[in-house]
């Protein structure tokens, strides 16, 4: 396309996977963003936990003088401890809710402009109870987020039996969730991740449409799932063009070009669309970030 992508969309990265060691709160959270801040290339950066409140102030200062949109994503929060939003015991279920809603304080003191989270494992046989409780947890963030503000959060897909395994998950079943919590809830959204879109076994056009009118932000990025043999199987999201890889610039146009047929790539809004790009053992991050944006270059002249 002839027109600058920056007149449809935000383009940002996802800080905590680009860079090592700063994904549980720690490690040198400053340092790696402001890498990221000085380069106009982009214009949002995903942020996740950071456990320093002063650490929490000094990129939230960064952020905003550098006129960088952030959002925040909450999927390793409840990853990491191994919580489980549609957990069948309630206690698991409430611990998981508690330590999202400390996530949405912090991203509200970050000054985010959105709050992501992913859906838990499940069981075949107790699906339906598993999706009951994933619609309980979600009313809960919802009116939590509300009451703080007006920021929305979104619930972002992933796939359901190779890597992370969650509920939400394949896209009939992720309209009907969002469709039941949109009716009640202004402040939801879906997250759609071109990563996993093929470990969903669908098509792009299979995985995005029939979620379109509830998307609200989206991630471009790869996976290797045609063999567990494979290096980096799985939701490892490797450099585009990766060995045994799925994505590269045909897939991201082939994406990309439909986020724009569906009106969510769009001159009013311009939504944060963000690479999830992680090094590969030790692949140079920057090296990474550097593959990421000349792909997307060549991509976008496909759009």
């Amino acid at each position: 396309m002839e027109q600058s992508m920056r007149r449809f969309m935000k383009v940002g990265l996802i800080l905590h996977v680009a860079y090592r060691g700063i994904g549980d709160g720690d490690g040198p959270i400053l340092e790696c963003l402001g890498k990221v801040v000085q380069d106009d290339y982009f214009e949002a950066v995903e942020v996740t936990s950071i456990n320093d409140p002063d650490v929490r102030t000094a990129a939230a200062d960064m952020m905003r003088t550098s006129r960088m949109a952030a959002a925040y994503g909450g999927q390793g929060r409840t990853l990491s401890r191994g919580l489980n939003l549609n957990d069948l015991d309630e206690e698991g279920r409430r611990q998981a809710v508690a330590v999202l809603k400390e996530g949405i304080d912090q991203a509200y003191e970050l000054g985010c402009v959105d709050f992501s989270f992913l859906s838990g494992r499940y069981r075949e046989e107790t699906k339906e109870q598993s999706f009951e409780q994933l619609l309980r947890s979600t009313r809960e963030l919802c009116a939590y987020a509300k009451e703080k503000g007006d920021m929305p959060i979104c619930c972002e897909v992933f796939d359901y039996d190779i890597d992370k395994k969650a509920l939400i998950g394949p896209a009939h079943l992720a309209a009907r969730y969002a469709k039941t919590i949109r009716e009640e809830f202004d402040n939801f959204g879906l997250m759609v991740d071109l990563s996993h879109i093929p470990m969903i076994h669908e098509t792009i056009e299979e995985s995005i449409l029939p979620v379109k009118e509830y998307i609200i932000h989206a991630h471009m990025g790869n996976t290797v799932i045609k063999s567990p043999e494979c290096e980096a199987y799985g939701d490892n999201h490797p450099r585009f063009g990766f060995p045994n890889s799925e994505n590269d610039v045909p897939e991201l146009a082939r994406y990309l070009r439909l986020l724009l047929t569906i009106g969510f790539l769009n001159e009013k809004t311009r939504p944060i669309v963000s690479f999830e790009v992680k090094p590969w053992k030790d692949e140079w991050p920057e090296a990474v970030i550097a593959n990421a944006k000349r792909t997307l270059n060549l991509a976008w002249e496909l759009v």
